[in-house]
């Protein structure tokens, strides 16, 4: 069988036509290249010439290009690293995007081959693959292109098939090629659909036949650039806004009805959240949107697959390294809260213990303080969490916390003790979310009744006096109502509530300011998070079926709160105070924002000593999570 050679010789015009049959083109091709080492360049020129054309290929240069390249593939042995220079670099320029299956398998053949035959050219050939990862050109652009998307398919396809190739020809391969994928990562400021595109070849590697070599380290690499991306939206100056703030006002309390409105359109929030901020950051945004689809996307397929335990203990440990130290980290965290949700009973409940693992026995303040926090808002948060693994991780805290006030004496340092307070404020923010959800169930409300509480909130590390205002408020009222503990009527809040001691509390970047799991606000992926998600508005309190007559029953509730600065002083046999002591202003009570914020704004009056004080105020507008990393 013969093909139809057309040579185009470089900086020629001149195209000779010659036959050669199959075997006589490779010896045609040895033999270029035995005689460029000899000063004779005339026929490997016209080989490069062939591999340069690309353009406009008629069926017969196809064929010609083929067979030229099945031809080098047959007489890698005979090519040299320094003779054949101009040749190899021709060869490793080639883009599999810019030709059809023949001419793609013939490329992968002897790219393969090459690998085989020398360790000098594996870099080359590795390297050569990774940059086939992108179409050439805009990548949006080519793959909106007619049949761009079926070109993807056929071009990935070869490339992951030919680098698990080489990886079994070459043991040290995989290694070298997850170091090259890692440093040619697209950065932060590249196109989108490039970004998209190399992720998802690295999603691919982790899920394929090399995923037990390097898998862990491309879902590592995934997450940190998620990471890299999420810091870059800024909000420092919605947060500098007002310190006095609460940290239930993220909800979104413009909106109307439910906590979230499906119809409601994402980038609106963004642009309302993210101010005076530039349109880059929006840019930004949407492009952490588009990977924490495919990430999510990934992860629904590991499960799938079986293999989600196996894929969580990389992302454990990607979290613990990163996620969880991270400053001003909003959305990348949702990974963990994602891939929990498919697994609630191993995942779930694994993630949960190693964050109270960490607040319980890590060396820094810092990371025990952010694990606590994450662990607070997850439980929290979470829809899959059941409402008894709830119940046995507050268990865990409040013991920690009981002990700890056994061996501490001393009066309020926030500094001192802020891993403490810390992990009371965390007790009381779940209970908020899920007290209710507890004490319908006859055995976990009896637990939750054994468990210390009072006895951590009466000590004169005085917690309540420490964190976040707001939290202790929604908890005491909550508590109130579930007649969780009984407390005297000397108890008192007075306005030391916001004092020098919660504005304390962290440090400058306040702890209080930080739950990472608060309402998600990416468009396309924000569908894998909604439907397992706990807003505000979802949540029924202890006081919801009797705030109506609430006043009215003041005199037969055996378990009022009574407002004074030094503390809770809490007796057996509990007392009762007259309406006077204590009023709640329900008329001023505003529902709808009430389904934004755990704490509705002038939610509470509280009088005492015959002066109106100032009631806690929960502004309505979307204030994201920080991380205390820089207390």
């Amino acid at each position: 069988m013969g093909v139809e050679l057309e040579s185009e010789m470089t900086g020629l015009d001149e195209i000779e036509d010659v036959n050669f049959s199959d075997s006589e083109l490779v010896y045609h091709v040895r033999d270029a290249l035995r005689l460029v080492t000899l000063g004779d360049s005339n026929s490997y020129n016209q080989l490069i010439g062939v591999i340069h054309h690309t353009e406009h290929l008629t069926p017969d240069e196809v064929a010609l290009l083929v067979t030229c390249l099945k031809a080098l593939s047959g007489a890698v042995s005979c090519i040299d690293n320094v003779h054949h220079r101009s040749l190899l670099t021709s060869i490793f320029a080639m883009s599999l995007w810019n030709y059809g299956p023949d001419v793609m398998d013939s490329i992968v053949e002897l790219v393969i081959a090459l690998a085989a035959s020398s360790g000098n050219y594996v870099d080359s050939c590795l390297n050569m693959f990774v940059n086939n990862f992108i179409p050439p050109g805009p990548p949006y652009s080519f793959l909106k292109q007619p049949c761009g998307v079926a070109r993807k398919d056929q071009v990935l396809y070869r490339v992951h098939s030919a680098l698990k190739d080489i990886a079994d020809l070459v043991p040290l391969a995989p290694l070298k090629l997850q170091d090259l994928i890692t440093e040619r990562m697209p950065n932060i400021y590249a196109e989108e659909s490039l970004i998209v595109i190399y992720i998802e070849n690295m999603l691919r590697l982790e899920s394929g036949a090399m995923g037990e070599i390097i898998g862990s380290m491309m879902l590592i690499g995934v997450v940190d650039r998620l990471i890299d991306l999420d810091v870059q939206i800024d909000w420092n100056d919605i947060l500098q806004d007002d310190s006095s703030k609460g940290i239930f006002e993220m909800e979104l309390g413009e909106m109307e009805g439910t906590a979230y409105d499906a119809e409601k359109d994402c980038d609106e929030l963004l642009i309302e959240s993210l101010g005076r901020k530039s349109y880059v950051e929006l840019v930004v945004a949407e492009k952490l949107d588009s990977l924490m689809v495919l990430t999510f996307e990934h992860l629904k397929s590991c499960n799938e697959a079986g293999r989600l335990i196996e894929v969580f203990g990389t992302l454990l440990q990607s979290f613990q390294k990163t996620v969880l130290t991270v400053y001003k980290s909003k959305f990348a965290q949702f990974v963990m809260f994602y891939a929990c949700s498919l697994d609630p009973d191993n995942c779930g409940v694994r993630f949960a213990n190693m964050l109270a693992d960490i607040f319980m026995g890590g060396q820094s303040p810092l990371d025990r303080m952010s694990a606590i926090a994450f662990l607070a808002s997850y439980l929290s948060r979470a829809k899959f969490v059941s409402a008894s693994i709830v119940a046995i991780m507050l268990k865990r805290l409040v013991d920690w916390c009981f002990e700890y006030c056994q061996i501490r004496d001393g009066e309020i340092n926030p500094e001192a003790h802020r891993v403490f307070y810390s992990g009371c404020q965390a007790i009381m923010y779940v209970l908020c979310f899920r007290m209710r959800s507890i004490m319908v169930d006859p055995h976990l409300k009896s637990l939750l009744h054994l468990l210390p509480i009072e006895a951590i909130l009466k000590h004169p590390l005085d917690p309540l006096k420490v964190c976040l205002p707001s939290i202790v408020e929604e908890f005491l009222r909550q508590a109130k109502a579930a007649h969780l503990f009984t407390i005297s009527e000397n108890f008192v809040f007075d306005d030391l509530l916001e004092s020098e001691f919660s504005r304390a509390f962290g440090g400058m970047e306040r702890l209080d300011m930080f739950f990472p799991f608060d309402p998600y606000l990416l468009k396309k992926s924000d569908r894998f998070i909604q439907p397992n998600f706990i807003y505000w508005s979802m949540v029924r309190t202890t006081y919801d079926d009797d705030d109506d007559d609430e006043e009215d029953s003041c005199d037969e509730d055996v378990d009022e709160i009574c407002l004074r600065g030094n503390g809770l002083d809490i007796e057996d046999g509990g007392a009762s105070s007259s309406c006077e002591e204590l009023e709640f202003d329900i008329d001023e009570f505003d529902y709808a924002l009430n389904k934004m914020s755990i704490t509705p704004k002038n939610s509470l009056n509280y009088r005492f000593g015959g002066e109106l004080q100032r009631p806690m105020q929960m502004p309505s507008r979307i204030r994201p999570s920080t991380s205390p990393e820089s207390l």
